[in-house]
């Protein structure tokens, strides 16, 4: 059931009425006010829960929150001070972006971008305004700010700190928002992304930022499309744009940068989406660098997690699998699993990992068996049984090393698999797939129920 909503109005009334008619404190009155909102199931997610403050103009009597008290101060007169103090106020929190927006600050922020657009601190605070103001607001964009954004981020492609918070604000714009992304690839912002990493490698900061924005032209994540553009923006970035070689650069350019390097291994995940681009990654050198990072990185888990995603993502290409398996892959991510077993993404990317370098290549599933990769998996599944997708991945590895390889059956079940896939059916319903066709792989007893078999009664009369 869908949570209440109320106003910003009718909660800065009630703390009123708390401090006037009860003559509760500030703190006191707001604690209260959000109590009671709470108990009887409103949604104070959109609410700013701060007592209004003063307005600094004597002739306001009105108190008002300081997010509007900047962007009443923008209304009047455009001075940078009070962009700058309107974008600290909406990087406190959702709540104030959103009230924000309610009160129409998207077109005052973006008639302040298009009158700074010739002067680089003007137009560096102007966009740093507007990332602030549209992060979880991407529906605010229109197509005049599109084309802002796109001719901001061609008129100071050599400034690296305009460049870096255009992005930014593209990135904000994007996600979640299919119409945006689909206006912006068409407006020519690929070479603009990809570019700017070329241009400015030794930047980190606009590296990583770019990498992002780059992932997230790839992304099917708007509810309110059915189909989007994901798979071709990805396709474009590496046919049209060299997005390939551009990230793997960039990555040999930050080798001792454990943050980029997990932006760009990220982003290569989500563009391995065809059998040809798993391949051009290896030739480009993406799979030694990748199997380096492991090495030379296995300490940091989050770096681990997204090495293990790019592992998953381009080995499924077959010739790929055993490039992966034959510099060491396999050994390399169960070092990384036992040495992260109580992270629970790293078990699932591992296991992920290992399930897809064993479908289909049985001599894959002796290397996997002779380093201790099953029993790596037990364990991630003894160690995370409330994580759905840890006992998932971790059936579909058990699967996948006996489907071909019977002889594996056993050895695996002494490591007491039966119980734990027992124990995922019954704990999560996701599992009833994979769990079932592991045990029965496995020779176990599998109770597959019919859920119905077309008999009694026909469905013509």
């Amino acid at each position: 059931m869908s949570k209440r909503r109320i106003t910003q109005e009718t909660f800065d009334a009630a703390v009123r009425e708390n401090m006037e008619e009860f003559e509760m404190d500030p703190d006191e009155a707001l604690r209260e006010a959000v109590e009671q909102f709470e108990s009887q199931g409103v949604d104070l997610t959109c609410i700013v829960k701060a007592v209004p403050a003063a307005s600094a103009d004597e002739k306001q009597e009105e108190q008002t929150h300081e997010v509007l008290q900047a962007l009443d101060s923008l209304r009047i007169g455009k001075d940078i001070k009070y962009i700058k103090c309107f974008t600290e106020q909406c990087s406190l929190g959702f709540a104030q972006r959103y009230l924000a927006a309610q009160k129409d600050a998207y077109p005052i922020i973006l008639s302040y971008c298009k009158t700074s657009v010739e002067e680089q601190e003007a137009v560096l605070a102007a966009l740093s305004a507007l990332a602030a103001l549209t992060d979880g607001q991407p529906d605010l964009l229109d197509a005049e700010g599109q084309q802002f954004l796109l001719d901001v981020l061609n008129k100071y492609q050599a400034d690296s700190s305009v460049t870096r918070m255009a992005i930014c604000a593209v990135r904000h714009c994007c996600l979640k928002h299919e119409q945006n992304r689909q206006d912006l690839v068409k407006g020519g912002v690929l070479p603009l992304l990809t570019t700017s990493i070329t241009r400015h490698s030794g930047c980190e900061e606009l590296v990583k930022e770019a990498s992002a924005a780059l992932r997230v032209m790839t992304f099917d994540d708007d509810v309110r499309v059915t189909f989007g553009h994901a798979h071709e923006h990805a396709k474009m970035i590496v046919l049209e744009h060299n997005g390939l070689k551009v990230l793997i650069e960039a990555a040999k350019a930050h080798l001792d940068n454990i943050s980029v390097l997990s932006e760009l291994c990220a982003t290569l995940s989500r563009l391995a989406v065809r059998n040809e681009f798993c391949q051009d990654i290896c030739d480009l050198g993406g799979l030694k660098l990748i199997m380096t990072l492991l090495a030379d990185s296995y300490e940091t888990a989050e770096l681990v997690r997204q090495v293990l995603s790019a592992i998953r993502a381009i080995a499924g290409n077959d010739d790929v699998k055993d490039a992966v398996v034959n510099t060491g892959g396999v050994q390399l991510i169960v070092i990384a699993m036992n040495r992260h077993m109580s992270n629970s993404a790293v078990c699932e990317h591992g296991c992920a990992c290992l399930s897809v370098l064993a479908l289909r290549k049985p001599n894959n599933c002796k290397v996997i068996m002779d380093n201790g990769g099953a029993l790596a998996a037990v364990q991630a599944m003894k160690a995370h049984t409330d994580a759905v997708n840890v006992q998932k991945q971790g059936c579909m590895l058990l699967r996948n090393l006996v489907a071909r390889m019977r002889n594996y059956s056993q050895p695996i079940l002494d490591m007491g698999a039966e119980a734990l896939i027992a124990q995922a059916l019954k704990t999560h319903q996701d599992c009833g797939d994979v769990g079932k066709a592991a045990l029965r792989d496995l020779g176990c007893q599998v109770e597959l129920r019919e859920l119905w078999t077309g008999k009694h009664g026909s469905l013509t009369h």
